[in-house]
C-alpha cells in the first residue's frame, strides 16, 4: 500500500516540531520520576540554543497542561516498582511529545486500557491541546459517549473504505438518514460499530435462531440486514451525501491558499553531544535504581568471588595446583561473564524505550550505543574490581600490579562484551524468556569453545576451530589468562627428584596454549571482539529501521489478505438483498473514497 502525504494539499517535509506520534504502549522508564521524565526528553530534544531555564520552564508548563503537577514527584513505576496509574501514564506519553509542540499530533487509541474516568479526563487533555492551536488525529474503538462528545470531527473506515467523514455530532443524524438510527439509549459509538463490524453477524445469527424458536419477529434493521449489505449502503449513502460534498469542497478551498502552509520553525534538535550527555545521566540514573540491572549481579558477583576464593583458598605451586589455577581462570573466564545474562529484562525495557523515542526522531542510534556504555561502565568497572580484588586475594594468584591489572581488564573486556550480545539478543528477539534462552544458548557455545572443556588444538578445525574459536572472546580470554598465571612459576614435579615444572612448558604441553605472541595480544583481541559487537549492534538497529516498512509492507498484505475472507469485506455480501449495492475491490477504491477526491 503505497501514497502521498499532503498538507493542506501540498506535500510537504515534517521538519523538527512538525509531528509527533503517541504509540498505544506506554513504554516508559519506571525508574524515574514524572518530572525527570519530562526534563529528561525536553533537554534531549529542545534546541541546544536554549538556557536550562527556558528548558526547565517548558517542562513545568507541559506538566501543568497535562495535569500531571500532583503526580510530578513520584515514579512511573514498573513491573516491580509501584507507579502511577494508567491514565497518568498516558499523559506522561503525550507530555514527551508536545513538548517540541509540533502542529500534528497523532495517538494510537490513546484510551485502551483505561476506565471510564481516566479515558474521559485524557480525551479531554488532548481536546485542549487542540484549543491550542494544534491538530490531533486519533485512532479509538469504541468510546463511552461522555469521550464521544468531545470530539470535533469523525472519520470512519470499514474494510478500507470510507464510510463518513464530517462533523461528529452529525454522524448520529447520517445514520438516522441512510436507515439506520441510533436508539435513544444507546452509546453512537457502540451503534456505528454494530453496523459496520462483521463479527456481529455471528450473534445476529444467533439471536434469529432463538426469535423463530419462540416465533418473535424483529422491526430492528440491523437483525434483518448482514453487515456486507448494511456497510454497502452506508458508504452508497456517504458518496452521495452532502457531508461529502462539504468535506471535498473544504478540503479544495484549502489547497488552492498560497502561504496555508506554515514554514518551519527556527531551531532543530538539541546537539549530538549534549543529546550524548542527558542520555548518559538518565540511563546511569535508571542503572542505578534499578535493582535488577547491575546491583543484584554485584552482591551476586561478590558472594560467587568469595566462594571460589574459599575453594582455592592459598593455591600454592604444588603438582596438583597446576590444573587448580587452570579451572580457576576458567571458571572466571566462562561462568563469572556468564552471569551477566542476568541483566537481560533491564535490557528489553532499554531497547523498548529507545525504539519508541527514536520513532519520533529523538536521538540517533549511535548516540544511544555509546551512552549505554558509558552509564554501564562504573558498574561493570565495579563487579570486575570486585571480583578481581577478592580472588586474587584468597587465592593468591600470581602477585604484581600487572598481573593484577590484566587479571582486572580482561575480566572487564569478557563482561561487556557479553552484554553486547545480550543487547544484540534483544533487539532482535525482543521477550524476556526467548531471549534469555537465545543468550544463555550463544555464551554456552562460546564456552565450550573457549579451550577449556577441550584444548583448542584438538577442537575439530572446521566451525569449531575456525572461525568460531578466533571469534570467541573467551578463548582469547582464557588464553590470556592461563599466560597470566603461569608464565614465570615453577611447579613441583609429580615425581620427587625430577626438575620443577616451568609455567612455559606447562602452557604448551598441558594446556595447549599458543605462545607465538603475548598475552596482551590476547586482551587485545578480547577489545576487538567487543567493538565489533557494538558495531554489529548498531547495523541491525539501522537495518532494522530501514527495513521496517517493508516488513509492515508485507504484514499489511497478509493481514487484508485474510480481511478479504470476512463477510464484511467482500465484494459481495454473504446474503443476497435487494437493496445491496455491489462494492468495488480495494484496490479501485485507492483514493475514490478518500475525501480528497
Amino acid at each position: 500500500m503505497t501514497g502521498n502525504v499532503l498538507l493542506n494539499g501540498k506535500k510537504r517535509r515534517l521538519d523538527y516540531g512538525g509531528v509527533a506520534y503517541v504509540t498505544q504502549e506506554d513504554v516508559l522508564l519506571g525508574t524515574l520520576t514524572v518530572k525527570e521524565t519530562v526534563s529528561y526528553s525536553a533537554h534531549l530534544r529542545l534546541p541546544s540554543s536554549m538556557t536550562r531555564e527556558e528548558v526547565d520552564e517548558i517542562v513545568e508548563g507541559t506538566i501543568m497542561e497535562m495535569g500531571l503537577q500532583d503526580c510530578s514527584d513520584r515514579l512511573v513505576g514498573n513491573w516491580h516498582l509501584r507507579g502511577i496509574s494508567g491514565g497518568e501514564k498516558k499523559r506522561v506519553s503525550i507530555a514527551l511529545e508536545i513538548l517540541s509542540r509540533p502542529r500534528l499530533l497523532f495517538l494510537d487509541e490513546p484510551t485502551s486500557g483505561l476506565d471510564s474516568a481516566s479515558a474521559f479526563f485524557v480525551t479531554h487533555t488532548l481536546r485542549n491541546i487542540a484549543r491550542d492551536g494544534r491538530i490531533v488525529i486519533s485512532s479509538i474503538h469504541q468510546p463511552s459517549s461522555e469521550v464521544f462528545a468531545l470530539f470535533d470531527d469523525l472519520f470512519m473506515l470499514s474494510g478500507g473504505e470510507t464510510i463518513y467523514f464530517g462533523e461528529a455530532k452529525k454522524a448520529v443524524e447520517f445514520f438516522a438518514e441512510a436507515g439506520f438510527p441510533c436508539p435513544s439509549r444507546r452509546n453512537p459509538s457502540d451503534h456505528f460499530l454494530r453496523c459496520i463490524n462483521s463479527d456481529f453477524d455471528v450473534v445476529t445469527a444467533t439471536l434469529k435462531g432463538s426469535q423463530r424458536k419462540y416465533e418473535i419477529q424483529s422491526t430492528d434493521p440491523l437483525m434483518n440486514l448482514a453487515t456486507a449489505e448494511i456497510k454497502a449502503m452506508l458508504v452508497r449513502k456517504y458518496k452521495l451525501s452532502e457531508y461529502a460534498n462539504r468535506a471535498r469542497a473544504r478540503i479544495q478551498e484549502i489547497s488552492t491558499i498560497e502561504g496555508l502552509v506554515s514554514e518551519p520553525e527556527r531551531g532543530s534538535q538539541a546537539r549530538w553531544w549534549k543529546q550524548l550527555s542527558t542520555l548518559t545521566r538518565r540511563s546511569f540514573v535508571n542503572m542505578s535504581r534499578d535493582v535488577g540491572y547491575y546491583w543484584l549481579r554485584i552482591i551476586i558477583y561478590t558472594v560467587v568471588s568469595v566462594c571460589v576464593g574459599t575453594i582455592y583458598f592459598d593455591i600454592g605451586t604444588g603438582y596438583t595446583s597446576i590444573l587448580a589455577r587452570g579451572a580457576c581462570g576458567g571458571f572466571i573466564s566462562g561462568f563469572m561473564t556468564f552471569m551477566s545474562i542476568g541483566g537481560f529484562p533491564s535490557f528489553i525495557e532499554e531497547i523498548k524505550v529507545f525504539y519508541r523515542e527514536r520513532l519520533n526522531g529523538h536521538y540517533g542510534i549511535l548516540v544511544f550505543i555509546l551512552s549505554n556504555f558509558l552509564s554501564s561502565l562504573p558498574f561493570l568497572i565495579g563487579m570486575s574490581l570486585t571480583t578481581t580484588t577478592i580472588i586474587q586475594y584468597m587465592v593468591k594468584l600470581q602477585p604484581g600490579f600487572l598481573h593484577y591489572t590484566f587479571g582486572f581488564l580482561t575480566l572487564l573486556s569478557s563482561i561487556a562484551v557479553v552484554e553486547s550480545i545480550m543487547m544484540i539478543v534483544a533487539s532482535l528477539v525482543p521477550n524476556f524468556l526467548l531471549g534469555i534462552v537465545t543468550g544463555a544458548g550463544i555464551i554456552g557455545i562460546m564456552m565450550m569453545t573457549s579451550g577449556f572443556f577441550r584444548l583448542l588444538p584438538d577442537i575439530p578445525k572446521p566451525v569449531w576451530r575456525y572461525p568460531i574459536s578466533y571469534i570467541n572472546y573467551g578463548a582469547w580470554a582464557l588464553q590470556g589468562a592461563y599466560k597470566n598465571e603461569l608464565i614465570g612459576l615453577e611447579f613441583d614435579p609429580p615425581l620427587p627428584g625430577e626438575p620443577k615444572l616451568k609455567g612455559e612448558h606447562i602452557l604448551t604441553t598441558i594446556l595447549g596454549v599458543r605462545m607465538d605472541h603475548s598475552k596482551w595480544w590476547d586482551l587485545t583481541a578480547v577489545v576487538i571482539i567487543l567493538i565489533s559487537y557494538r558495531v554489529l549492534f548498531f547495523t541491525i538497529l539501522k537495518l532494522r529501521e530501514r527495513t521496517s516498512p517493508l516488513f509492515r509492507r508485507l504484514y499489511t498484505k497478509r493481514t487484508l489478505h485474510h480481511l478479504e475472507k470476512r463477510p464484511s469485506f467482500r465484494k459481495k455480501p454473504s446474503f443476497p438483498s435487494k437493496r445491496h449495492q455491489t462494492l468495488n475491490s480495494l484496490s479501485s477504491q485507492e483514493g475514490l473514497n478518500s475525501p480528497l477526491h
